[in-house]
């Protein structure tokens, strides 16, 4: 029977990736339970340079027997040296050098394609070993990685000083299959390193991703209590029933782990539809926070555009601090799937009053051909809808539909945002014009334009 790790990490989810704010008394709460469940390791989130932070967490880890306290040293040399303060107030310290190794990750987070960050994780992983404390290369989001890269990396951080490696499904997509797969791989470059796995349960996977990683030679996970990271309780109960056969044994208290999380847990469930005006995205959030924010909308986007939805957001959000989640539903319909136009608008004319139905007549232009539609409706914008429909031969359910006004004045400019279903699926468009109607018109085109060219 072998020995299985356990490393927690709740206080790193919970700061970082679902923002939430937690006192002083939460944290070391959190910490002195997790510790009682049997847990091997805590992981901290990359600590702040600010004074109460240091102050926060020198007390947390000092409090913290007789399981490590694992600390993440950054990306700068500011980060590096607080981690390495911290450190000496554990009674057992690991550094932990967490790095992407997914192309979208790398290049729109840390603007750096592959070979850059290799180098970059040679002397982190370097000037880390070199301080005496024992080194883990956290490779995050490493099942979008390119094939061969994760243990690319692996190897250059073992080159580096790194004995422990630890595998992520940030993304929440890999099926036990290719987990175990991707393990395995890790483990070839690796064989005399300890080698751990973070599995997502975002599609109900995560213990069995776990298991098939242990089966192709991981010795250890990671879990939490919140997000999307496998829960501990969940992890107990399949040790308690399939241990044996798996051949691990851990120091997990199966008995109290449930009062444990439950206690400690938010919950509430980290990914749920909100389409709620009113509601506010942090201008520091990360790429996998606006990515999982995308999803909450509805939308399924390929890396590179949520890549440059996520560029796009840290421009504004820098302008303007913390956006509403309907401006980043803006963004998305004007950032992202922006294609060749197959249908342009050449004109239309628009008659409405309260005496009279609404009526619509617009001209498209598509492959040098004029095609017009006539139709009346319910109001102006609902006519003008409808005359493109007689256009194009096709009705899409219309999901959402918002007009904004963007500057003051008589002669102020509106944005619409429209969203439209297609064979189960999102699309948004969006326009801006002095006239309202217009603004429609032009956004409902910009979704239709999306649609026909993935049809296509």
């Amino acid at each position: 029977m072998k020995k299985l790790f356990v490393s927690d990490t709740t206080l790193r989810v919970k700061t970082e990736e679902l923002k939430k704010t937690i006192s002083f008394r939460e944290k070391l709460a959190i910490c002195d339970a997790i510790v009682k469940t049997g847990v091997d390791a805590i992981e901290l989130p990359i600590l702040s340079l600010s004074k109460e932070d240091t102050v926060v967490y020198r007390t947390i880890i000092q409090s913290i027997k007789g399981c490590q306290v694992r600390i993440p040293v950054g990306f700068t040399n500011d980060s590096f040296t607080a981690a390495i303060e911290m450190a000496k107030n554990a009674e057992n310290a690991v550094l932990q050098v967490i790095m992407p190794t997914s192309t979208v990750v790398m290049e729109y987070t840390y603007h750096l394609k592959a070979p850059k960050m290799l180098e970059k994780i040679a002397s982190i992983t370097k000037k880390a070993s070199e301080t005496g404390y024992t080194v883990e290369f956290v490779a995050t989001d490493a099942t979008r990685a390119e094939n061969g890269f994760v243990a690319q990396c692996a190897k250059v951080a073992i080159e580096n000083g790194a004995t422990e490696i630890t595998v992520c499904d940030d993304a929440g997509i890999a099926f036990p299959c290719k987990m175990g797969a991707l393990i395995k791989e890790v483990c070839s470059v690796a064989p005399e390193v300890k080698v751990y796995v973070a599995t997502s349960d975002k599609i109900s996977l995560a213990c069995a991703c776990a298991v098939a990683s242990l089966e192709n030679g991981a010795i250890g996970v990671k879990t939490a209590t919140d997000g999307d990271v496998m829960r501990p309780d969940k992890f107990a109960d399949l040790m308690r029933a399939k241990g044996d056969e798996i051949q691990f044994d851990c120091n997990l208290d199966c008995t109290s782990i449930h009062n444990t999380v439950s206690t400690i847990s938010d919950n509430e469930p980290t990914s749920k539809p909100n389409k709620d005006a009113g509601s506010t995205i942090d201008a520091s959030a990360s790429l996998s926070v606006i990515i999982e924010k995308i999803k909450e909308l509805g939308y399924e986007l390929s890396d590179e555009d949520n890549g440059k939805v996520y560029e796009e957001f840290k421009r504004v959000s820098e302008r303007k601090g913390n956006i509403a989640t309907r401006e980043l539903d803006a963004i998305v319909a004007s950032t992202a799937m922006q294609v060749p136009s197959t249908f342009h608008l050449v004109n239309y004319v628009v008659n409405s009053g309260n005496i009279i139905t609404a009526t619509a007549s617009i001209t498209l232009e598509k492959d040098g051909e004029n095609l017009i539609g006539v139709s009346a409706g319910d109001g102006p914008v609902d006519a003008a809808f409808h005359a493109i429909e007689q256009i194009i031969g096709h009705h899409y359910e219309l999901d959402d539909f918002q007009i904004q006004s963007i500057t003051k004045g008589r002669e102020a400019a509106a944005s619409s945002l429209i969203r439209l279903i297609a064979n189960g699926k999102l699309y948004s468009g969006s326009g801006v014009s002095t006239d309202v109607i217009g603004a429609c018109i032009r956004a409902y085109i910009n979704a239709l334009n999306k649609i026909v060219y993935e049809e296509n």
